[in-house]
Formats: C-alpha cells, sequence, structure tokens
C-alpha cells in the first residue's frame, strides 16, 4: 500500500499567516501539523508516500526531505493548481500504479493514527473506505448519507447547503486501484474542482463497495486558528514536564511543562501545559496554560496564554496576549495604549506596537 498526503492547500482561512508559511507546517506544541499525519503513516506501515505540494513546496521539501527521518521515502508531486481533492489522485496516476493507497489531508489531525482503520480496508478490501465523523455544521464538509437500517453508504455530497446528515467527510480516505476509473470520469463541480466525493459516489452509482467507518475520538481540521488553537491544547495535555533548559531559582514551574534544552527561563511564572522550545528566553514573564513557544523566542516583561508563537518571535513588555498565533519573526512592543487583553494572528516578520 502507499500514501497521497495532500499538502498543496493555500490555508486562506489561517491568513495573514499562511501568506508566508505553509499552511501545513504551522506548529501544534512546536512540531509542524503535517509531521504527525507523516509519523501515522509511517505508525501503519506504509513507507511509500507521495506528497502533493503547490506554491509553497520548496517549504515542505525542506522541512520534510527525503522522508527518512519519518521512517518513509518520499516522492514529491507538483500540482500546478488547486483543482480538487480528485485532481490529486489524477496527477499521482504514475505514482500510484495499480496500488492500493490511502489519501491523507495534510492538515488535518487525528488523536490515535490510522492503524485501525488501514487494518480494517486491507482486511476486507473494499474499492474505497471513507472515516466520518459527526459535526455541528456539516454545510463546510463533504456529508455522507447512510442507510437507516443497514448503515450502508446511500450517498455523498461536498459543501451541501442543505445536508441530509450531519456525518461529514474526515480527511482521510482508503481506495484501491478502482478509484482511477472513477476520477478520470469526472467533470469540475460548480466550484471548478474535480471532487472526490464525486468519485466516491461513481463508485456508488457503479455497484461498487464502498465502507465507512464513524469515528468517535477526535479530529480536526486545522484550517483557521481556533482549530489550531485548539489542537495545540490538546497535544500539550498529552505531555509530561520535562526540563532539560535552564531554569531559574527566582522561577515558578507549575504542572506539565517543557523547557527544551538550550532555551533559559529567568523570574518568570510558567503554568502548564506549556512547551518552550531550545535557543528560546523566558525573562520576568507569565507563561499560561496551552501555550507553544517555539525556537529562539524572546519573551520580557509579558503575559500569553492559550497561544502558539513560532519561531523567532520577541515579545517585551506587553500585558496580557492570549488566543493568537504570532508568525516567525514577529516583533511585539509596547505603545503608549492598552487593552485589557489582546488576540494577535501575525504573518511571518510582523512588527506590532502594543502600549504596556
Amino acid at each position: 500500500m502507499k500514501a497521497l498526503v495532500l499538502s498543496g492547500g493555500s490555508g486562506t482561512r489561517l491568513r495573514p499567516i499562511t501568506h508566508t508559511s505553509a499552511k501545513q507546517l504551522v506548529p501544534v506544541a512546536n512540531k509542524p501539523v503535517l509531521f504527525y499525519g507523516l509519523e501515522a503513516i509511517a505508525a501503519a506501515g506504509i513507507t511509500d508516500v507521495g506528497i502533493i505540494v503547490g506554491d509553497t513546496a520548496p517549504a515542505i521539501e525542506a522541512a520534510v526531505g527525503d522522508g527518512s527521518k519519518f521512517g518513509i521515502k518520499a516522492t514529491y508531486i507538483r500540482q500546478l493548481a488547486p483543482l480538487g481533492l480528485a485532481h490529486t489522485v489524477l496527477i499521482a496516476r504514475e505514482f500510484l500504479g495499480d496500488d492500493d493507497f490511502v489519501m491523507y489531508l495534510g492538515d488535518n489531525f487525528i488523536v490515535g493514527g490510522i492503524d485501525a482503520i488501514v487494518d480494517e480496508f486491507t482486511g476486507s478490501r473494499p474499492d474505497a473506505q471513507i472515516m466520518l465523523t459527526r459535526v455541528s455544521d456539516p454545510r463546510s464538509f463533504g456529508v455522507a448519507e447512510l442507510d437507516p437500517d443497514s448503515g450502508a453508504v446511500r450517498s455523498l455530497e461536498e459543501k451541501p447547503k442543505e445536508p441530509k446528515s450531519d456525518l461529514a467527510l474526515v480527511g482521510v480516505y482508503l481506495f484501491t486501484p478502482a478509484i482511477h476509473e472513477a476520477v478520470a470520469s469526472l467533470k469540475p463541480s460548480w466550484r471548478g474542482e474535480l471532487e472526490i466525493t464525486e468519485a466516491i459516489q461513481w463508485l456508488l452509482d457503479n455497484d461498487r463497495t464502498v465502507n465507512s467507518t464513524t469515528i468517535t475520538g477526535y479530529w480536526k481540521d486545522t484550517g483557521n486558528v481556533a482549530d489550531m488553537l485548539e489542537v495545540n491544547r490538546l497535544v500539550l495535555e498529552g505531555m509530561e514536564q520535562r526540563l532539560d533548559g535552564t531554569v531559574s531559582d527566582d522561577s515558578e514551574i507549575i504542572g506539565r511543562v517543557v523547557v527544551e534544552e538550550g532555551a533559559t527561563v529567568a523570574g518568570s511564572r510558567i503554568v502548564g501545559p506549556a512547551i518552550i522550545g531550545a535557543g528560546s528566553s523566558i525573562t520576568g514573564s507569565y507563561i499560561g496554560p496551552f501555550t507553544a513557544i517555539d525556537e529562539d523566542c524572546c519573551v520580557d516583561d509579558s503575559e500569553i496564554e492559550y497561544s502558539i508563537l513560532m519561531s523567532r518571535v520577541s515579545i517585551r513588555g506587553t500585558r496580557r496576549i492570549e488566543a493568537s498565533i504570532i508568525g516567525h519573526d514577529a516583533e511585539v512592543t509596547p505603545a503608549p495604549r492598552v487593552p485589557r487583553a489582546h488576540r494577535l494572528v501575525l504573518g511571518d516578520h510582523s512588527k506590532v506596537q502594543i502600549s504596556s
């Protein structure tokens, strides 16, 4: 079995962060979200991985390399325009050959990995297997309708205005080579894309077998700020305390806090779960729960909580930043006036003045 990992999306819902960073490389607990997916694929025993890339190809390729650090062999496949999930299957035809494969959306996060569904698929080998989860507003997803008696998949629809159920497709699909015939039959949808939901519907209409698994565990499409912060919170909650860096005697560490080797904490209070990346300096500051501070950041005389700081961020003399994502090399400094709290989504190399 092979894997096809989709990492070509532009991430419009995460702008301005994604003006300069690939959305799949935005860190969760100081590790790019894409890496969690690659690790899950490797853990399922799949080593031959095609990675679909777009405009951010250089950044993705630099981060993943040949894939050996994940235990996989990475092959990069360029998608010149975002023409849909089914289009990625079309352009990856030579790589996929006649092998079964798993399609994994590179900005999705699934707790527990994909081992169980891969085993289920290989055991029964339907033409397609989809993962479903119940959501409060299915209009933003592909939606499945199941037969109320048998539970079989009856129909699929992409982003319906009037959903037939609350069962959304999770960004993991498993296929036999039968999907290639389905994809070849498609025409662009009203969105101008080749929809994978329509390809799976083609399989259903042509009496092919499509199985579904409804998951009850945690799944997130990390396409917006709120979801990124929520996934960051979840991952941080699973960490154990580890203080490999330097923590001064006048600092207070409470709960599950990770201070990476090379990081320094002086005169500060850190309440976990939180992580301080290698080379970062925390001085005279408060770092609250669910905060991930990446490598080589500087936080001085400031308060931060429930936030993600990407590498080389500098924050000085700032009171109360929360629910924020701050991009690489951003600077936040005091300005004459200050609200009680700040909520920031800053792109790379931003410079913001905030009063102390």
